[in-house]
């Protein structure tokens, strides 16, 4: 029997960067929140921006924000992880040497940005309806929980970060524009299974959907694990089983079935 079930939101319920939700979705919710069953919205998005996306069922909802750096439930938080402090300002230094990509950093409040790239905070603010602010430096924001790469094409053009920063953070794409860093041992499976031992939930009792790097920790956590159709190829060889594309409503098409 199934008790918990997680979920990826860009790419596997919405398009990237998507800030409606399909009313389908939300009475899906709705229908295994009644059955019992806990619904976990896992995302690299900040606790924010998960809010504001599923504000019909936000109170039915426990969310893994910042790619497991943050978990809450209904406005509270129940676990932050906090990177070093050095380690921090370190990474953001050298992203902002590359040229070709922008840093955006986290904490548990709201995201910041250096430059003022107009496209892109008008994205989080309206695509993902996200918070973020514009500062003059990065390296005074304070308990920082996630750092990011943006580029319009991030493949390639972050290696010499993923290459020097692999072995102190955890460093995973989350799609085509964005590597994230968090801190060592972070990661959406790893929020996840504090909420399994929290409900004393089994990995057989754990269905999750995902389509980037970032959801492998994730499939992990649970025994039926699906990729969506449009998947990464990383997601898809992680996960034991396939679920249609986010476009055709994958998630919504195998959960269908517990009902």
């Amino acid at each position: 029997m199934i008790k918990l079930i997680a979920s990826d939101v860009d790419g596997t319920l919405v398009s990237d960067g998507g800030g409606k939700l399909d009313k389908r979705i939300v009475d899906m919710i709705k229908a295994v929140h009644d059955k019992g069953i806990h619904f976990v919205v896992a995302s690299g998005r900040q606790w924010v921006s998960i809010e504001n996306v599923f504000e019909e069922v936000k109170d039915k909802i426990f969310y893994i924000s910042d790619n497991g750096a943050y978990i809450g439930v209904n406005g509270r938080s129940l676990f932050i992880n906090k990177m070093d402090d050095e380690i921090s300002k370190k990474l953001i230094l050298d992203i902002r040497k590359n040229k070709d990509l922008i840093a955006v950093v986290a904490d548990e409040s709201s995201y910041y940005i250096e430059e003022n790239n107009e496209f892109l905070i008008d994205w989080i603010r309206g695509g993902y309806r996200g918070r973020i602010e514009l500062v003059d430096d990065l390296t005074k924001v304070e308990d920082i929980i996630k750092i990011s790469a943006y580029s319009e094409n991030v493949y390639g053009k972050a290696d010499d970060i993923i290459e020097k920063y692999s072995d102190k953070l955890l460093v995973n794409y989350a799609g085509e524009m964005w590597l994230d860093c968090t801190a060592k041992g972070v990661s959406k499976g790893n929020a996840l299974k504090k909420l399994q031992e929290a409900f004393d939930i089994k990995e057989n009792e754990t269905m999750v959907f995902g389509d980037q790097a970032n959801d492998v920790e994730m499939f992990k956590a649970a025994y039926y694990s699906f990729a969506v159709k449009n998947a990464a190829p990383v997601a898809k060889k992680a996960a034991r089983f396939m679920a249609d594309s986010n476009e055709n409503l994958g998630v919504l098409k195998i959960l269908n079935y517990l009902l």
